[in-house]
């Protein structure tokens, strides 16, 4: 009888779902195994096969996190499933995008959502989540001199916290039998306007804190400005134009579904991370 832990490798394992995902996985009885380019138990790089073959071993199921700030992967990624699926891998968790299906021609994420669902020999769950929290705590969306920047038209999005990611990933990767071949929509439970989450903070923090409602194309060229690929813009204005057209993410209740806990609300979140705007103004 074989009681050996099965191991669960991480990609991303840095980043802010992957992190998480690791603490939930280990206090339930699976082995994760994080792997990034710096920081995690093991390296890996999609850009260095060399770094592939070694993460692999002995792993049984897997949290796939394609690479960032780019829009072609989808044959480094298939080439990486066939020889994970060499390996003994069975079970994929893909965190992929809210509406992935209607993503621009040349953005490769429902390249491999549709790749998954082709293989025979590994069981798959597409995690697709809204507008991150994290973005306005981590850099991704700044608050600058009590200003909130992003374009949106007004539009609203049901934003979802990280943690609520990790613990519907550690579900499909605990038991991957019950969730093969689902798609699960992940959102808070709350469409928010970019006003309503500044009115949050605010409140949260102690401070006075506003959105700017900036031109989409302006926003964009600041982002390549300040270093994002230029070809990455077609991806940020897909995100953003999906919200100014009144296409944001709605509350689809999955991550009740799966957890058996409601998600976390944007206040709930804010309480918890207020100290990263209150330092901001210091």
């Amino acid at each position: 009888m074989n009681n050996k832990a099965p191991i669960a490798l991480i990609l991303g394992g840095t980043g802010r779902s992957g992190s998480l995902l690791a603490d939930q996985l280990a206090q339930q009885g699976i082995t994760p195994r994080t792997a990034a380019r710096h920081g995690a138990d093991v390296r890996f790089d999609w850009d260095d096969p060399a770094t592939h073959a070694d993460v692999l071993a002995g792993v049984e199921r897997l949290y796939l996190v394609t690479p960032t700030l780019r829009l072609s992967y989808a044959d480094q990624v298939t080439a990486f499933l066939d020889r994970a699926e060499a390996a003994g891998v069975r079970h994929v968790s893909y965190l992929s995008v809210y509406n992935a299906n209607q993503a621009p021609t040349g953005i490769d994420i429902a390249a491999v959502e549709a790749d998954l669902a082709s293989r025979d020999g590994i069981t798959h769950s597409i995690l697709r989540p809204a507008w991150v929290m994290q973005n306005f705590t981590d850099g991704h969306i700044p608050l600058i001199d009590g200003v909130i920047t992003t374009p949106s038209g007004g539009g609203r999005e049901a934003f979802v916290d990280a943690a609520d990611i990790a613990a519907v990933a550690a579900e499909t990767l605990l038991d991957p039998a019950s969730h093969a071949g689902t798609t699960y929509s992940l959102t808070g439970p709350q469409a928010l306007t970019f006003d309503e989450v500044a009115d949050t903070i605010a409140v949260v923090s102690g401070r006075s804190v506003f959105y700017n409602d900036i031109n989409q194309e302006m926003w964009i060229n600041g982002a390549v400005t300040a270093g994002v690929p230029a070809d990455y813009a077609v991806m940020l204005r897909w995100l953003t134009d999906a919200i100014i057209t009144g296409n944001g993410a709605t509350p689809t209740g999955d991550i009740e579904k799966v957890t058996g806990r409601p998600a976390t609300t944007f206040r709930e979140f804010a309480e918890r991370q207020a100290h990263a705007w209150t330092l901001e103004a210091k």
